[in-house]
């Protein structure tokens, strides 16, 4: 039971980082203005917060690592 709740949480938050690449990447992003509900509205912010988070961690990590180059 823990280890699909774990598995559902990990998926999420790829998917949210997903979203942030999009929109980094595109400009596109989910309108949450468009949600009525301003709870639900809430949510939907924090969690696209949470990979926008995670897109910030991924990238320092990789622009620490000996691995990774910025080619522009």
């Amino acid at each position: 039971m823990l280890g699909k709740l774990f598995h559902y949480v990990a998926d999420a938050v790829l998917i949210s980082a997903v979203l942030a690449g999009i929109k980094r990447s595109t400009g596109l992003t989910v309108a949450s203005n468009k949600i009525e509900s301003q709870d639900v509205r809430s949510i939907v912010d924090k969690y696209l917060g949470i990979g926008e988070w995670i897109m910030d961690a991924g990238i320092v990590a990789m622009s620490n690592s000996q691995y990774f180059e910025r080619k522009r």
